[in-house]
């Protein structure tokens, strides 16, 4: 029998977490008000919700800023660990850094959430289509903004989850540099550093970092005894370069490239515990830019090229030298209008060149090499209505010989200064991957894009230093894309459904920066009506940093509750489900101002040294203790 989002467990848990939101939330107000202030702390400028800048209260879909401040106080290193946090974003990983990770947005699977660099898309065209999250890491990354839920009428094919934007450093304001420097357990090392200035109009920003880890076993051997039981290493090296000439203060032309590369080692559990499987992946991305300003009129055109490039070799039983090269060639033209009565208009055009080439010299792989174009135009239109705000867009795609037209709109009606009620209604699709059109022997030509709709509710209350904000949602997918064990390809097959609610707490209690959220979903697969693989029904995330003199002290809580897994078995290759059970993960950091220049750094994951796995048979990281300093020399 189908679990409704209210299940026991799921009743439990918002009756636990709910009052201690509502508690912070109300003590956070008193405060500010006690205090006679009316500095708006929450007042960052967006532009991934609707592509055009507005604060972040403003926006209609659930919107999360994770600014350049809020990555230093973390101390966290990658991606995948920042997102973590976050309301409605759940992690699996295959193992320690740099391992095989997946982000699941409101349930919805990688595939299913379009990450864009610099409003860059980024098109995985393998037979995976998941974007290689595992190897972004944060010391060139200025700030992380997420929305939620069905935006394809936004940004096109991939969106039915939400969007991830990734936004690397600049060089606009004061002339900076620093350098830093950690280490820690099992010979982990980072060391980076960073420079930004301005010479006459140009501007310039270039960043370079290093991370090495000799890591643990990613396989846990009781588990799957066939694996090596060796530590699985990790090297990561990455860069960035921003030029940015004005001509004026209305016109502006740059580039912006940056580059990961990182080496892994990875644990087979189908081999020997002697064989050793190894793999590099580059991810890349350049992209000249101009922004134009004629009056209320404004342009922006960018010419990208984004490439993934991966190649993996096994000495075992099944010997092999693999890879991958997928990219894209990106045309986008977008364009903004200011009207009369508050109102702001927008339309563009989209071109794309998306390619794949595999490689392959084992005998259960075949090469292949696929390229197709895409074409999209899209329009939007937003400002007041009535008392509230209304956002609505459109967008039509042609994806190969697949063709979609998708459209969003959303009202925020404000019942008083402090509180707004919204609404959206919204539909998404997600264009099949080459690799699963055309991969030989399991790829499917006659595949449909993945078609979703979703439709949501939500009450925001936001005063002074606080933002409180939950959101009921109901989004369902047909088509799904899966493999089919019967015909050995992949099909639509699936159909999927996710209700829940979503609550998130941003704001400061005293001194104190507090953020805090819970979501409690039902994922299910509605023709099984069981739950999806590795989804939890109940996420909680809470994270508090307080300053104390030259000291800020921080501790962030990450619960899941349990999870349904499935594995092959390596003898049999007969499928076994299995559970993976809840678990709560304390971070702890501190760190120290010993002068204007200089800060010193400590941060210990894992700190009660809980023992978990995010996939069957993969170890998750132990207790850590971190050390680190952080040089900003003045310039």
């Amino acid at each position: 029998m189908k679990t409704s989002v209210f299940s026991k467990r799921g009743r439990a848990s918002v009756r636990f977490c709910t009052p201690v939101l509502a508690v912070l939330a109300a003590f956070s107000a008193s405060s500010v008000l006690a205090q006679g202030q009316t500095e708006v702390l929450l007042n960052e400028v967006v532009v991934t919700a609707s592509r055009n800048e507005q604060l972040l209260g403003s926006a209609l879909p659930h919107t999360t800023v994770i600014s350049r401040q809020d990555i230093e106080r973390s101390q966290a290193s990658d991606l995948v660990t920042l997102l973590q946090r976050e309301a409605g974003l759940q992690r699996t990983q295959n193992g320690g850094m740099g391992t095989v990770s997946s982000v699941f947005m409101r349930g919805a699977p990688s595939l299913q959430t379009l990450v864009l660099i610099d409003g860059v898309p980024q098109n995985k065209q393998d037979s995976s289509g998941a974007v290689s999250l595992e190897h972004l890491m944060l010391d060139n990354v200025e700030r992380v903004e997420i929305v939620r839920g069905n935006v394809s009428a936004i940004y096109g094919s991939g969106a039915i989850g939400g969007v991830i934007q990734i936004f690397t450093k600049t060089g606009i304001g004061e002339p900076s540099a620093n350098v830093s420097l950690e280490v820690g357990p099992r010979a982990s090392r980072k060391v980076s550093s960073s420079v930004s200035a301005s010479l006459g109009a140009t501007s310039i920003s270039a960043g370079l970092s290093r991370v090495t880890t000799d890591g643990f076993s990613a396989i846990n051997t009781e588990q799957l005894s066939g694996a090596n039981p060796d530590a699985d290493g990790y090297r990561n090296t990455s860069s960035h370069v921003s030029l940015v000439h004005r001509l004026s203060s209305e016109h502006k032309f740059g580039l912006r490239f940056m580059q990961s590369e990182g080496d892994s080692h990875f644990d087979n559990a189908y081999g020997a515990p002697a064989d050793l499987q190894t793999s590099t992946i580059r991810l890349s991305q350049t992209t000249l830019f101009t922004d134009n300003s004629w009056g209320s009129w404004r342009s922006r055109l960018s010419l990208s090229e984004q490439s993934d490039k991966s190649t993996s070799h096994d000495n075992g039983l099944y010997d092999s030298n693999d890879g991958f090269t997928s990219g894209a060639t990106v045309l986008n033209w977008v364009n903004t209008l200011a009207m009369g009565g508050d109102w702001l208009a927008s339309a563009g055009l989209e071109q794309q060149r998306q390619h794949v080439d595999t490689r392959s010299d084992s005998a259960y792989g075949a090469p292949y090499s696929r390229a197709r174009d895409t074409t999209a135009v899209f329009a939007g239109l937003e400002g007041k209505l009535g008392r509230g705000n209304a956002q609505l867009n459109v967008r039509h795609d042609k994806v190969g010989d697949l063709s979609q037209s998708t459209g969003f709109l959303g009202y925020g009606y404000p019942v008083t200064d402090q509180l707004k009620l919204t609404a959206s209604t919204s539909s998404a699709f997600n264009a099949p991957p080459l690799g699963y059109l055309f991969a030989p022997g399991y790829g499917n030509p006659l595949l449909k894009p993945e078609r979703a709709r979703s439709h949501e509710l939500g009450v925001q209350y936001e005063t002074g230093r606080q933002l409180l904000r939950a959101t009921y949602f109901d989004t369902r997918i047909q088509d799904q894309l899966n493999y089919d064990f019967i015909t050995s390809a992949f099909a639509n097959i699936g159909r999927t459904r996710n209700s829940g609610v979503e609550l998130s707490y941003r704001g400061s209690v005293g001194a104190s920066d507090v953020r805090a959220s819970l979501t409690v979903q039902d994922p299910v697969n509605e023709i099984t009506n069981q739950r999806l693989l590795r989804r939890a029904a109940t996420l909680l995330s809470m994270g508090i940093s307080y300053p104390l003199g030259p000291w800020r002290l921080g501790a962030d809580l990450q619960y899941s509750s349990d999870r349904p897994d499935a594995y092959s078995d390596p003898v049999t290759f007969g499928t076994v489900n299995t559970t993976l059970a809840a678990y709560s993960v304390l971070d702890l950091s501190l760190a120290y101002k010993v002068s204007p220049t200089v800060l010193l750094k400590a941060r210990l994951d894992n700190a009660t040294d809980e023992s978990y796995q995010t996939v069957y048979g993969y170890n998750q990281q132990p207790r850590s203790l971190y050390l680190g300093v952080t040089w900003t020399p003045k310039l």
